[in-house]
């Protein structure tokens, strides 16, 4: 079964699966994904904070990933 990005889906575990979407989240402006708070955010609450579209970054991923 794949993994499937949601908008819950936190960002830590993304990376974890797989270690090429960090490209999607330095393009929005999250350039500290090693700090722990990063890393606990879900897809949702990063999107709030740099103001990015949460389903656009969804749709990339899952894409990304094979989805």
């Amino acid at each position: 079964m794949a993994f499937e990005v949601t908008k819950d889906t936190v960002i830590g575990d993304i990376l974890d699966y797989d270690a090429t979407t960090a490209q999607f989240f330095l393009a929005m402006g999250m350039h500290c994904l090693g700090c722990p708070s990063s890393r606990g955010e879900s897809i949702e609450e990063a999107c709030a904070v740099q103001g990015v579209n949460c389903n656009e970054l969804v749709d990339k991923l899952n894409k990304h990933l094979g989805n």
